[in-house]
């Protein structure tokens, strides 16, 4: 149970008073929450909560197996049923705070510039009544054939890797409904990267107005012509084939100024009405195309859309580098989900789960903090040292062993590895009916209980 309070003992940069004693009984007085004086209260629950991620999501009875922790399965569940969602989320909010200044410091910047990549991805869980209802089940499969999916938002730092924000909704929620939230965290200048579909006017306007910046591909339903002087329909009057977008001065080859102007009609589902109206009627942006040639994918044919307008302080090939590094954030959310093992959570209500998922973005960023700190000692690029070492090590670090040098991994530019598996799955046929109607089935003279 202790092994992170060692492991984050030993490094300076140390957001784990947000898990010591004291800290977690303040944000339970904070929250409003009162406990007796017991073997699993709050502060000991929660650190057994980390360990049993930090393990790899372990089950409770795994879990005070392998930690000595002399109670009872029940217990444990009942003293996390007991613990607040509000408690949980405001030491994951502290945490949050305390990755924060890590990502000001100046070798985290890009032109002076904090740069964050925003990103939707999701995770299933237990198959109950509860969880169905609450994040719903993927589209076109009989009920009882699927896992409830939650869809999840995240707001990552793109120089450090630490996660910023992360918002657990229904399956069908859009990647820009919690937008807006995610911005909260973010200081004037700060730059935003994301997919094509936060480039369109609504989230490029509110990013403009909080002073915020953008760089987004353009969406592949936006026609963009670099030609000068070119013609365009007017707002609310589409005409096929032509720019809706009003050309306003070159900046280069295939680099311009344009004004985009506000979609007439109803605002986006994720925006209510009175913030829509009072977005400006135009904004003025820039689009960059460059093609770029990329291992195993030959040449590629790029389309950005960025508020960066000034071609002296940010040249376009800057933007194109700073875009093709987004890929990072698939990286980061594949430590969450795979490496950590977030994308299959294991509680059965819908706050036991919201729960889950902020213990693993806490523990998510103090093993960032230990490959910080290594990365500092060992004199490499954070994004270099093995997020899985860190990891291994919080998990068995121990009194008065100090932090080790952590595997780097080797550096390796344009590496192109097909996504696909190698280890052949078994040989049964998915489930696509109700288990009880192929259980009747099979009593009924099926041989194998074939779904299909």
């Amino acid at each position: 149970m202790a092994s992170i309070a060692y492991a984050l003992e030993r490094i300076k940069t140390n957001p784990l008073e947000v898990l010591d004693r004291q800290a977690v009984e303040r944000v339970c007085r904070q929250c409003g929450h009162e406990w007796r004086d017991r073997d699993l209260d709050p502060a000991t629950t929660i650190a057994l909560f980390c360990q049993q991620v930090t393990r790899g999501n372990l089950s409770c009875a795994e879990l005070l197996r392998a930690t000595g922790t002399a109670v009872s399965i029940q217990a444990y569940c009942a003293a996390r049923a007991r613990l607040p969602l509000d408690v949980v989320q405001g030491l994951l909010g502290e945490v949050f705070e305390a990755a924060l200044p890590q990502t000001r410091r100046e070798e985290h910047l890009w032109n002076g510039h904090r740069t964050f990549h925003i990103d939707g991805s999701s995770f299933s869980m237990p198959d109950t009544k509860e969880l169905r209802k609450a994040f719903g089940t993927p589209a076109r499969q009989a009920e009882g054939c699927s896992f409830p999916t939650a869809h999840l938002l995240v707001l990552f730092s793109a120089s450090t890797g630490m996660l910023v924000d992360s918002f657990a909704s229904e399956l069908c929620t859009s990647d820009l409904a919690h937008a807006a939230e995610a911005h909260i965290h973010l200081d004037e200048g700060d730059i935003v990267i994301g997919d094509e579909y936060f480039s369109g006017y609504p989230h490029l306007a509110l990013l403009k107005k909080r002073g915020l910046h953008g760089l987004f591909p353009a969406h592949h339903l936006r026609i963009v012509d670099f030609k000068k002087g070119r013609p365009h329909c007017l707002p609310g009057a589409p005409v096929a084939g032509m720019p809706r977008s009003r050309w306003i001065k070159s900046l280069g080859k295939e680099d311009q100024l344009v004004e985009y102007f506000k979609p007439k009609g109803k605002p986006p589902a994720w925006m209510s009405k009175e913030e829509y109206d009072a977005l400006p009627k135009s904004i003025l942006v820039r689009e960059i195309r460059r093609t770029v040639q990329r291992p195993g994918l030959g040449k590629v044919t790029l389309t950005l859309v960025t508020t960066l307008l000034d071609p002296i302080k940010y040249p376009a090939e800057q933007l194109l580098e700073l875009r093709l590094r987004r890929w990072d954030v698939e990286t980061n959310i594949g430590h969450l989900k795979t490496t950590m093992g977030m994308d299959v959570l294991r509680c059965k209500t819908e706050e036991g789960i919201r729960k889950e998922v902020a213990v693993f973005c806490l523990v998510y960023n103090l093993v960032r903090c230990v490959m910080l700190e290594a990365s500092r000692r060992q004199e490499v690029p954070v994004s270099r040292i093995s997020f899985a070492d860190a990891l291994y090590w919080m998990r068995y670090a121990r009194p008065g062993e100090s932090l080790p040098e952590l595997k780097v991994n080797p550096l390796r530019p344009n590496r192109v590895e097909p996504r696909s598996k190698k280890r052949r799955a078994k040989q049964y046929d998915l489930m696509n009916k109700p288990r009880a109607e192929l259980r009747k089935a099979m009593k009924n003279g099926g041989k194998s209980g074939k779904s299909g």
